[in-house]
């Protein structure tokens, strides 16, 4: 195995949009660097499950729900 092919680990601080701080290693940086994130899983709606919704263009999802009769009860 050929050798110093590994990246350095070192400890650093991450910083979440809530003030909220946790260590963990990385190869981010130098040892002791911090890194502020700007979005984070706890408000990012892709991992809160919030904010999604279904847009209708041109009529496409009336079509749908005419032709299979509103299949599982969504609304449009």
């Amino acid at each position: 195995m050929k050798k110093d092919t590994h990246p350095d680990y070192h400890m650093i601080t991450v910083t979440m949009t809530d003030g909220t701080t946790f260590q963990t290693r990385s190869t981010y940086g130098a040892a002791g660097d911090t890194l502020v994130l700007d979005i984070d899983p706890n408000t990012h709606p892709a991992w809160t499950g919030g904010g999604q919704q279904l847009v209708d263009r041109a009529g496409r999802v009336s079509r749908f729900n005419k032709k299979f009769g509103n299949v599982g009860g969504a609304k449009a």
